[in-house]
């Protein structure tokens, strides 16, 4: 093992730690924890999007996924994009608004339980409980990505590897909240940013030049430079659905809710699409590229393609730097999950049933470090099997966040008819859906549609239907429904 690397590592790691520090000296409150205060300008907003969604996959799955199965994995970066950009432009200002109306609520549960006036609690406990059970399989996957990245690099054996990434992520996590997550996602993402330029950009030089890149690779496979190749609508349909998962997942819409003003909306927009298409397609050209260099030996794991380009394309000192911003990537996008799942138990349990009005803003705080402890406790449990795949399990946790939130979120944002019953259908049934059609994955024919399809239809049509067949809403809901459209409007 290089002095050099290990030098870059401690180097990173002292920055992100820093920032943590620093983040908790400005960390009054639970506000402050969750949502940093609500003061989040447009760049960190945008860059917080970005290396939160994007994660290790980026830089492992996706190129591993392109390596693999050839260039008609191209259909997800573009379902991506698409879906992240609609995702800006109507839920990112209406949501930031509507949560701050409706009693300043801090969590997704606890704005849909605003949103209805449930008094009785259900909204909170159902939200609550799907948050959880999906985002402790998506944080096992990036537990996994980073036990990867220790083995491949260092090697170390995987669960010392899992365990040494797992301490790190939850110390900066419990340290300084979401404002530190945050400050440090900012500087994740441009790391990210620039590995996905350099390193596919250095690959092909290497190569040749991207011509002749392409004449390798159909030499290969016709799989890897036509799109077509074993055109499957099934699989189609599937890659470009992974856009309809931005409207349902809560790390991605609390950074909505924790920008300063609907009014820094455009520019984060503007700064996260940017990143957001140069990442995804340096991650594909990665891949690709991957597949002719290393034509001559195979890769055993095609997600190590990224840390293979790393080790042996560049110096130490480089090398350092990019297999950082790997570690960046996994971080960022664990942390954020953990702090939406720890803020469910907080805000939506703890206070809202055991301590209501009565538990301190020191004690909150205390609650919701400990909560991510257990549940990242849990997260490193499922990690724990080896054979796990980081595409295959983000694929899981994201999906069944997007069929479970992701129509209740847009409903109740646009459709005043919805009410608490038809909320609670459609975030159950899209669950439940998104769960069996997982399980029944491997019966092939329809069911290897991607689950969010499937999912998000069904709580779609539970929603509208359950909606028309129970009470309206109250005048008090239509009132905050038309208060927040006339905001919007100025």
């Amino acid at each position: 093992m290089h002095i050099d690397i290990i030098t870059t590592f401690v180097i990173c790691f002292m920055i992100i730690f820093g920032i943590g520090i620093v983040a908790s000296r400005v960390t009054r409150n639970l506000s402050d924890y969750m949502l940093g205060g609500r003061r989040l300008g447009g760049a960190i907003a945008a860059m917080g999007v970005g290396a939160s969604d994007m994660s290790g996959w980026l830089l492992l799955g996706l190129p591993g996924a392109f390596y693999a199965h050839g260039i008609n994995q191209i259909f997800m970066p573009i379902g991506l994009v698409l879906g992240a950009y609609l995702n800006w432009q109507f839920v990112a200002a209406r949501l930031r608004v509507y949560t701050e109306q409706v009693k300043d609520a801090l969590t997704i549960p606890a704005y849909l339980d605003n949103r209805f006036h449930d008094g009785s609690g259900t909204l909170r406990i159902v939200t609550a409980l799907v948050v959880m059970s999906f985002f402790t399989i998506y944080a096992a996957a990036g537990f996994v990505g980073g036990a990867i990245l220790f083995q491949s690099t260092f090697g170390l054996s995987y669960h010392t590897a899992l365990f040494i990434g797992a301490v790190a992520l939850v110390s900066y996590t419990c340290i300084g909240g979401f404002l530190a997550v945050s400050w440090v996602d900012f500087f994740q993402g441009t790391l990210m940013f620039i590995a996905l330029i350099v390193v596919p950009s250095v690959a092909i030089w290497h190569v040749g030049s991207w011509q002749q890149t392409m004449t390798i690779l159909a030499g290969i496979s016709s799989k890897y430079t036509d799109a077509l190749t074993d055109f499957d609508w099934v699989t189609v349909i599937g890659l470009l659905a992974w856009g309809l998962g931005y409207f349902g997942q809560p790390h991605i819409l609390v950074r909505f809710m924790a920008t300063k003003s609907k009014a820094e909306i455009p520019k984060a927009r503007f700064i996260c699409m940017l990143w957001m298409i140069v990442a995804l397609y340096g991650a594909m050209f990665t891949g690709l590229v991957g597949v002719a260099y290393f034509r001559n030996s195979p890769l055993a794991n095609p997600e190590e393609d990224f840390l293979q380009f790393a080790h042996v394309l560049f110096n130490p000192w480089v090398t350092g730097i990019l297999l950082a911003a790997v570690l960046s990537a996994i971080m960022s996008t664990i942390a954020a999950q953990l702090l939406a799942s720890a803020s469910a138990v907080t805000e939506d349990f703890y206070r809202r049933f055991l301590r209501p009005h009565k538990a301190s803003a020191r004690e909150l705080l205390m609650v919701s470090r400990i909560a991510v402890f257990i549940i990242a406790c849990v997260a490193f449990a499922f990690a724990y099997n080896p054979k796990n795949n980081v595409l295959k399990l983000v694929s899981y946790g994201w999906g069944g966040l997007g069929a479970s939130f992701g129509p209740v979120i847009l409903f109740s944002l646009y459709w005043p008819r919805i009410n608490k019953a038809g909320a609670v259908a459609g975030i159950v049934l899209g669950a439940v859906t998104a769960i069996t059609w997982w399980a029944l994955h491997g019966l092939g024919g329809i069911f290897h549609l991607y689950l969010l399809v499937p999912g998000f239809i069904v709580s779609c049509l539970s929603i509208v239907v359950v909606s028309l067949l129970t009470m309206p809403p109250s005048a008090a809901i239509r009132r905050e429904f038309n208060e927040v459209n006339d905001i919007l409007q100025h």
